[in-house]
């Protein structure tokens, strides 16, 4: 899929200006986010540049990691160096313009600069300034740095993910900053929405422990009901079944069943209609208590059957289920590039697409990453 900025059709937040002074993760996706939807967003990074650029390999042939360019496609770069009068200088100028800031800078560094979120409301009263952080700025743990893998230890997520009898594990993404960049650009269009009521800007808060956190559904629902500390359960769920990876006569497939109808539909295809009708499975309750015997009666039966064809009639059917594909497989799939979630651009940029499909201001991928600002008129909206 590819949008060329001559063409593109107005984004849903054209008109909006953003400043994104940010680095790593979180806040550099919370701009990708809306620079996808068409806000013009200028990059801030320090001379030496974002910390990743240099996250690899691999490397593009610039010598910038892949990393920094899945998160900062539709953004034009300008370098100031914010420890400088000169550079806070130009920051302040552009602030000026601007409807939107985001920032990761460890809590006290603007305040220290003299900009702090208090300083910039008053000059700035229309600003939305959202502060991507690791724990927030006050409590027991403010203003203290995050990272993604610290907090999935320090929020739970690793206590719960895992085989049964072994460690815990980090999640294989960044989920924790991912998703508190998701947290930041939801916060920030909530902030815009309140300024058409108040004419007034505010400052935006997403740590990356709140996001932590909030990812432990069910977890946390378990828990706060039953007071049981939540067990590692493989790729099972814990409080449904069979939601889980089985072994077939060839690849394994992923069994996502949800209700007894979709139970039903499963064990008539695979010819076991009975195990429907036994007291142990006929409910959801009852199957999940009896997972361990479910389990073994089922991958018996699967153990005749060719994975992939399964799962392709079973959920044309209604059950869900899919094989268990590597990322390149999923990448290349027909119906990832129907959604249009691979990115095309000119000078050879591939990337993942925005999730977010609106009929009428689509997303748009109008700046490939590294593309530069014009110092003169560093904003292009008008």
């Amino acid at each position: 899929m590819t949008t060329s900025a001559h063409d593109a059709p107005t984004g849903a937040l054209e008109g909006i200006r953003v400043v994104d002074a940010s680095r790593i993760l979180g806040g550099p996706f919370c701009g990708q986010i809306l620079g996808d939807h068409g806000a013009d967003v200028l990059k801030i990074e320090p001379p030496q540049g974002d910390d990743t650029r240099l996250w690899g390999p691999p490397f593009n042939e610039q010598g910038v990691a892949s990393y920094y360019l899945g998160l900062n496609r539709n953004k034009r770069l300008m370098s100031l160096d914010l420890a400088s009068e000169t550079g806070r200088e130009v920051l302040l100028a552009l602030l000026a313009e601007a409807d939107v800031l985001i920032e990761n800078f460890k809590t006290g560094t603007l305040e220290r600069w003299g900009i702090g979120p208090e300083v910039l409301a008053t000059h700035f009263p229309r600003l939305v300034h959202c502060r991507v952080s690791g724990f927030g700025a006050d409590g027991p743990l403010g203003g203290l740095p995050g990272y993604d893998a610290a907090i999935q230890a320090m929020c739970g997520l690793m206590s719960v993910n895992g085989e049964a009898d072994g460690q815990g594990l980090r999640v294989g993404m960044p989920v924790v900053d991912m998703v508190a960049g998701l947290n930041a650009a939801l916060g920030v269009m909530m902030a815009l929405q309140e300024r058409h009521r108040s004419g007034r800007g505010q400052f935006v808060e997403a740590a990356l422990y709140d996001a932590g956190l909030s990812l432990l559904h069910p977890h946390a629902a378990n828990w706060f009901l039953d007071g049981q500390p939540p067990k590692r359960t493989g790729n099972a769920h814990p409080n449904i079944y069979p939601y889980d990876c089985l072994r077939t006569g060839t690849d394994p497939v992923f069994f996502a069943v949800g209700n007894d109808r979709q139970f039903r539909t499963l064990t008539a295809e695979i010819g076991v209609s009975a195990l429907a009708d036994d007291p142990r499975f006929a409910t959801a309750g009852q199957r999940s208590l009896h997972r361990m015997a479910l389990k073994q009666d089922l991958e018996a039966v699967l153990a005749a059957h060719d994975g992939a064809v399964l799962a392709k009639t079973l959920v044309r059917k209604g059950v869900p289920c899919a094989p268990v594909l590597d990322v390149a497989q999923a990448l290349q799939h027909p119906h990832t590039r129907h959604r249009g979630m691979v990115v095309e651009m000119p000078g050879g940029y591939r990337g993942l697409g925005s999730p977010i499909k609106l009929s009428r201001t689509p997303a748009t991928y109008r700046f490939s990453p590294l593309t530069e600002a014009d110092p003169l008129q560093p904003f292009a909206s008008d």
